[in-house]
């Protein structure tokens, strides 16, 4: 199966290393300076573009967290926004600490080390800017709620981002699951990464 431009595009735009030291710099009692990771992984090359995600704080890069993966793909269906992401999370996250910056230990990841989170999706949409130059939105379904167990944790999570060819906005919240309220992340507004370095997104041939 062929992916879209569409697809393609955005996964070329979501992939790279960013970090938003300008903003940290102009705001730093309420963002912290960090360095995010979002890597090509080669899972699920018959009909997606998949990537590892981490990030760190600045101060400790040795130390980074939240390793994640992210399957972007077609919609379903004609009622479906044209491209959607899957979240999925790994069943021994710290077998892959630092992975952002060493990514030769992707080399041996696996479907099999991955639990799916159903409800953690994105509808993605686009903007055209200019030709061949696009704003793409991705927000999480009214309906859904992205729940996943984290060292015997119950963790709700609220995700959404906004990409170009330079910029990368993460608008992940913590959420409180009794009082619906956030509780860290991007409270304030997102947190407005840019990229320093493109990663290569390699496409199946058919």
């Amino acid at each position: 199966m062929s992916l879209s431009p569409l697809l393609i595009t955005l996964g070329k735009y979501v992939a790279g290393e960013f970090d938003n030291r300008e903003q940290a710099l102009a705001e730093p009692a309420w963002y912290v300076h960090l360095r995010l990771w979002q890597r090509p992984v080669d899972l699920f090359s018959e009909d997606s573009i998949t990537l590892f995600a981490e990030q760190a704080n600045i101060v400790n890069l040795d130390r980074p967290y939240r390793q994640r993966i992210m399957r972007l793909t077609a919609g379903e269906n004609s009622a479906d926004a044209p491209l959607k992401i899957q979240y999925y999370m790994l069943k021994n996250p710290s077998a892959l600490i630092g992975a952002g910056s060493n990514p030769d230990l992707l080399k041996t990841l696996t479907v099999e080390q991955l639990d799916l989170l159903p409800g953690c999706i994105l509808r993605v949409t686009q903007q055209e800017l200019a030709p061949e130059n696009f704003k793409f939105t991705a927000n999480q379904p009214s309906e859904t709620r992205c729940c996943f167990n984290y060292a015997g944790n119950n963790i709700q999570v609220s995700l959404g981002f906004a990409a170009t060819a330079t910029e990368f906005y993460s608008y992940d919240k913590g959420i409180d699951s009794e009082t619906g309220k956030a509780t860290w992340g991007a409270i304030l507004g997102p947190y407005r990464y840019t990229k320093r370095e493109q990663y290569s997104v390699e496409i199946p041939e058919c």
